[in-house]
């Protein structure tokens, strides 16, 4: 790490000093490494900050160690990625609140913008682990990036669908990577550090306490383009992940259950407060059409359409060239270069799945 990142890391361990407070005082220093520097004084100025902030800030420099959090990290093979790295989430620095720094086992890839989270009751039925695991792996044959939180239950059967059909899954921990959590899932965090990413916003040997994982929660939602619930009692974590979904945007998703089970009540409260019911894949590509925004995806910016995902090539291709501009199917054929009678049926099919709009004089947009 350079100086700047290690500077960033020393906040990120510091009492009291999250994103926000960060860019108040990288406002007035100019740096990481100048906020280090400054003066006791000069801190506790700043509206928002006060002396008792500026007296962690000060007292941080002997009592933080960054040189035995490198050490411990680069012992259990972990990455520690500072918020303004280019290879920070790009989902996960839209929220209000990102990490200052994330610690990660695996890669993260550009392509992991385009990811669904799968959460879910611990204590499950095997109908919520099969349809986890099904989920997962419909979703993730469909270029989706499973994320959930490696806990017993829904999320490990998650993991578990995504990693059989080679997909990409990414776990977030609510305890440091140097204490994997649940134990039993130490061989599963492997595997999924080979084929994505076991990541954390905490130290590296912060134990799993019940306080980190409502905070933990929000990065499963921030890295997702949305939340799928599949079984939660009416106190469960997932509900948890679920409301952060909302607070940040994205979209909610539920599983329905038996009705006279306890581990349905949670997903049905959903489903009656409207979020989206879920019987398979097609449901959630569906409601996630209108979401299309620029990703960069290895280092190319392009528009990516989740929708995109149920149709063959021909229907994709087609598709592609659709926009909000009305365009005439003498020139969706020309740009196509496939013959007319082809375009005007597959035009017909898109109409009919809704993904196309005629227009009058034979026009067509994307709705």
């Amino acid at each position: 790490m350079d100086e700047e990142s290690k500077a960033l890391l020393h906040l990120s361990l510091t009492k009291g000093i999250g994103t926000s407070t960060y860019r108040t005082l990288l406002e007035r220093f100019g740096s990481a490494s100048a906020v280090l520097n400054a003066r006791k004084t000069d801190l506790a100025d700043i509206p928002g900050i006060g002396t008792k902030l500026a007296g962690e800030l000060s007292r941080s420099k002997d009592s933080v160690n960054i040189d035995k959090e490198l050490a411990v990290a680069q012992e259990h093979g972990i990455n520690i990625v500072p918020y303004t790295h280019e290879h920070y989430p790009h989902n996960l620095r839209a929220i209000y609140d990102p990490p200052l720094v994330l610690y990660t086992k695996g890669d993260i890839n550009p392509s992991d913008v385009l990811s669904m989270a799968i959460v879910g009751a611990r204590r499950c039925t095997y109908y919520g682990q099969s349809q986890s695991k099904r989920l997962a792996r419909l979703l993730g044959q469909s270029g989706f990036t499973i994320i959930s939180g490696l806990a017993r239950g829904i999320d490990t059967a998650a993991h578990q669908g995504a990693l059989e059909v080679g997909a990409r899954t990414i776990a977030v921990m609510g305890c440091g990577l140097g204490r994997v959590y649940p134990r039993e899932n130490r061989e599963l965090a492997e595997r999924i550090s080979c084929q994505g990413a076991v990541i954390s916003e905490l130290p590296m040997l912060t134990p799993p306490t019940d306080k980190n994982f409502p905070p933990r929660n929000r990065l499963i939602s921030g890295l997702s383009l949305g939340v799928v619930v599949v079984e939660a009692s009416q106190r469960s974590g997932a509900l948890i992940t679920a409301h952060w979904a909302l607070e940040q945007g994205k979209e909610v998703f539920a599983v329905p259950g038996q009705v006279d089970s306890p581990y349905s009540r949670g997903t049905h409260k959903l489903l009656k407060e409207g979020a989206k019911l879920v019987e398979d894949a097609g449901d959630i590509i569906e409601e996630l059409g209108p979401l299309a925004e620029t990703l960069s995806v290895d280092g190319k910016e392009e528009i990516r359409d989740p929708r995109s995902l149920a149709l063959n090539s021909q229907e994709k291709k087609i598709f592609s060239l659709l926009s909000s501009q009305p365009k005439t199917i003498d020139e969706i054929t020309e740009e196509s270069q496939l013959p007319a009678s082809n375009v005007a049926s597959t035009l017909m099919i898109l109409e009919i799945r809704k993904l196309a709009k005629q227009l009058s004089g034979k026009r067509f947009v994307k709705p």
